[in-house]
């Protein structure tokens, strides 16, 4: 039986199949490349050395994932595929919600129709919305969200969570993400954004390669100690990993559950920069320029649940990430395009 990863060849989910498949377990990849490259999967079979069917489909084409499900004999879902940049979202709210709600509508009626009734969502700390106090807890109420893709996931998680209510053979994990950054230390996969990056880290490592001439820090106004954005940053491997340890319980327990993955510390996006340049030995210029739509002040999680229970909990630390982003990045200045 086979993990179907959808959005597989994208920056998460490509470092979640390598730690997949270094756990042991066959995985089946869908992507329809939107803002990915098939050459990640390559390079995943390259650092594994493991084979694995990848599909060009797309979450919303229900001929397609009914097909995907016919020829292989799935058992969970790991669900990645979607929009995901903040500021995009304010601009195309439509696409946003047909993209990701809609696509994942469609998803779940092909899983229903093939009796496989195990999914691990990628969501997003964006769904405790920006009245909460940090650190963020899995039982503190939802809503509130302050752009569209964040209401994204929101709906997402509150569909998944009344299907669970309505069929209790189902079983969901909500892993909400904090801030991911960094590569695998290959230098082999990363983040390869289109266009001008919408993330901090790969912004920050396109000026240090050179390819942008410096970095827009987004407002210094904000209520924190340094007046930048505060966040929680965790290395993609170890957030990876937590999938499989969720993908495992949810396996053997039915049911809907929460799971923030985080490191529980707050990085603000100055401390940020100066860990890159501390890391790295490279000086990044930046100049600050107005806040986007959507942002807020601090944002970090209380990740003692997915410890207690999952038995997860981060090994590296942004220096780490900082250091692996770099190596992605000089040996890689075009993404997958080189």
């Amino acid at each position: 039986m086979a993990i179907l990863i959808t959005g597989g060849a994208g920056f998460i989910g490509s470092h979640t199949c390598v730690e997949m498949l270094e756990a042991g377990k066959e995985i089946v990849v869908i992507d329809n490349y939107a803002n990915s490259s098939p050459k990640a999967c390559e390079r995943v079979k390259a650092i594994t050395g493991k084979d694995f069917p990848y599909i060009e489909c797309d979450i919303r084409d229900e001929e397609k994932l009914n097909k995907v499900f016919a020829s292989y004999k799935i058992d969970a879902v790991v669900h990645f595929a979607g929009l995901k940049a903040v500021g995009e979202s304010c601009v195309k709210p439509v696409e946003y919600y047909d993209n990701n709600v809609g696509g994942t509508l469609t998803l779940l009626k092909a899983m229903k129709s093939a009796g496989v009734k195990t999914m691990i969502f990628s969501s997003s700390a964006t769904v405790y919305g920006g009245e909460n106090p940090v650190p963020f807890k899995e039982d503190m109420k939802i809503g509130g969200t302050t752009n569209p893709y964040g209401t994204t996931k929101l709906f997402i998680e509150n569909i998944l969570t009344d299907l669970c209510k309505a069929d209790k053979d189902w079983s969901v994990s909500l892993l909400r993400y904090f801030n991911p950054i960094g590569a695998h230390e290959s230098g082999m996969i990363g983040e390869a954004p289109n266009g001008t990056p919408n993330n901090l880290m790969p912004y920050i490592a396109q000026v240090a390669v050179g390819k942008l001439k410096q970095l827009s820090v987004y407002g210094n106004d904000y209520n924190t100690p340094d007046g930048t954005g505060v966040r929680d940053y965790i290395h993609v491997v170890d957030l990876a990993k937590g999938h499989v340890f969720a993908c495992n319980r949810a396996l053997s327990v039915k049911g809907c559950e929460i799971y923030n993955l985080g490191t529980g510390r707050g990085v603000s996006v100055l401390d940020l920069i100066k860990a890159f340049e501390s890391a790295n030995g490279i000086k990044i210029p930046y100049v600050v320029v107005p806040r986007r739509p959507g942002d807020i002040d601090v944002s970090y999680a209380d990740v003692s649940k997915a410890l207690n229970v999952l038995g997860w909990k981060t090994e590296k630390s942004a220096e780490d990430a900082c250091r692996d982003s770099w190596n992605w990045q000089k040996n890689n200045p075009n993404g997958y395009d080189n």
